[in-house]
């Protein structure tokens, strides 16, 4: 009984929907997303980890020391425990198991206190490590078909050979790099958060959509059009879809229907006769019907085509805008009495 008032009545069918949809793109933002970041930032912590404890084990062995290189390490890997220590990253249920959530804006600022860490420890290693971290910098940049990646190589080759100019060089290089990428990353972030706030919001219409008319199968189907949209482009070897237009295109479906549903009705009316009496017996009156059902399909899985029915309404109604408020071209008003 408990499945057929489910599936009979739709409401709580909607209202599941939603939320499986909801927990589906949590999961992908932190699972699909977030959680590769995560890993290769702990790689990266692991890699910066073992550099401080060689220049440890330099300066331990008779390198060259001081108060001020001791005090610049200590200050390192004081950065290093601090990413490293739970919570402050990610969210986790225990001690170092089960992470729960890795926020967005926790794991863009990590980055860049690791790459913080990185260009402190150019400052503290060998001649000989900076001058092999130079030569391999620059076979990964001249590799690039980047311009400006050419430029940083050739920047590095003009002072390689000498120790000082050489390491200011890598170091610059070095930090113009990891500002670019923790730019785009956060860029790339601040993309999926905006996503996300529209999903949601976009998923709060729908419910208000739903359940205060009758048009809980048309948002159904449109739904399913707008995710069917993207699923054809990665089919038919189309440019991908960035993770945003992915998560909004089922979101915008769903909403695109009934509205479109409504455009069809206006543009069918009588009055206007635009679309004839097919598309007034199966519009917004009548959305459970197999042709509204499948225009509501229609208008998910192509948002041109509602922007273009959209248009063609205003179209229809300009005319009359124009009549009221001013001469139409070409028309002279009577003068005189």
């Amino acid at each position: 009984m408990g499945v057929e008032y489910v599936v009979g009545e739709g409401r709580p069918a909607l209202w599941l929907v939603c939320a499986c949809y909801l927990v589906v793109v949590y999961l992908t933002s932190r699972g699909l997303i977030a959680a590769p970041r995560y890993r290769l930032l702990q790689a990266r912590l692991h890699g910066c980890r073992v550099r401080a404890e060689v220049v440890a084990a330099t300066a331990a062995g008779g390198g060259a020391g001081g108060p001020v290189r001791a005090a610049a390490l200590k200050a390192v890997t004081d950065r290093l425990d601090r990413l490293e220590r739970n919570g402050q990253v990610a969210w986790r249920l225990l001690p170092r198991r089960w992470v729960i959530a890795i926020p967005l804006s926790k794991l863009a600022s990590a980055w860049r206190v690791l790459h913080e860490a990185e260009s402190q420890l150019l400052r503290l290693e060998g001649p000989e490590e900076i001058a092999l971290r130079s030569r391999a910098l620059r076979l990964r940049l001249g590799g690039d078909r980047d311009p400006a990646d050419g430029s940083l190589a050739g920047e590095l080759a003009a002072h390689a050979g000498d120790p000082a100019a050489e390491r200011a060089a890598l170091i610059a290089v070095t930090d113009r790099l990891a500002e670019r990428e923790d730019d785009a990353f956060e860029r790339e972030y601040e993309l999926q958060r905006i996503a996300l706030w529209l999903a949601l919001t976009g998923l709060g219409a729908v419910l208000l959509i739903g359940l205060a008319l009758d048009h809980r199968l048309s948002l159904l189907l449109g739904g399913l059009g707008g995710f069917l949209s993207p699923l054809v482009g990665v089919m038919r070897a189309q440019r991908p879809a960035s993770w945003g237009v992915l998560v909004l295109a089922p979101v915008g479906g769903a909403l695109a229907a009934p509205g479109g549903l409504l455009l069809v009705r206006m543009l069918a009316d009588p009055e206007l006769n635009l679309l004839g009496q097919v598309f007034l017996d199966n519009s917004w009156g009548s959305p459970a019907r197999p042709i509204a059902l499948a225009i509501a399909l229609l208008f998910g899985f192509s948002g041109t085509l509602f922007s273009r029915l959209a248009l063609a309404a205003t179209g229809q109604l300009m005319p009359a805008g124009r009549a009221a408020g001013r001469p139409e071209r070409g028309h002279r008003p009577p003068i005189g009495p």
